[in-house]
């Protein structure tokens, strides 16, 4: 994709802290950390979202975040992080290719997820529903 900045990156057209690459994926520093060590895991190939991706590169990706796990924990003594992806421009996805954030956590870093609600009557029933049907 031509004006995408991630495949530019992929492309080694722009600089990028580079953690892991391998022949499918590519994991670099993000510029805007939440903290230290947030890292986006990107694959090689342009993709938009969750559903355009083959199921194969999928899988690739995850290994790739587990290992990064696994080295953010080892190498940054960090205590856990998140892994997110934000899937098109409504739930916050800035670049419009695939990209998975793994963001380093510490206790009291003031990182706060998402808020909780509770269903109203009936809700749950009626999204059930349209669900499996």
């Amino acid at each position: 994709m031509d004006n995408c900045i991630f495949c530019k990156i992929v492309a080694g057209e722009l600089p990028s802290y580079k953690v892991y690459e391998d022949d499918k994926v590519l994991a670099f520093l993000d510029i805007k950390p939440v903290n230290p060590g947030h890292t986006l895991v990107v694959s090689k190939a342009h993709y938009q979202n969750l559903e355009e991706i083959p199921e194969d590169e999928l899988i690739a990706i995850t290994i790739v975040i587990k290992k990064l796990g696994k080295l953010l924990k080892d190498k940054l003594a960090i205590e856990g992080y998140n892994v997110c992806e934000n899937n098109d421009s409504v739930a916050d996805q800035e670049v419009p290719h695939l990209h998975f954030h793994v963001i380093p956590r510490h206790v009291g870093d003031g990182l706060r997820t998402w808020k909780h609600v509770d269903y109203q009557a009936g809700e749950a029933e009626d999204i059930i529903k349209k669900l499996q049907n």
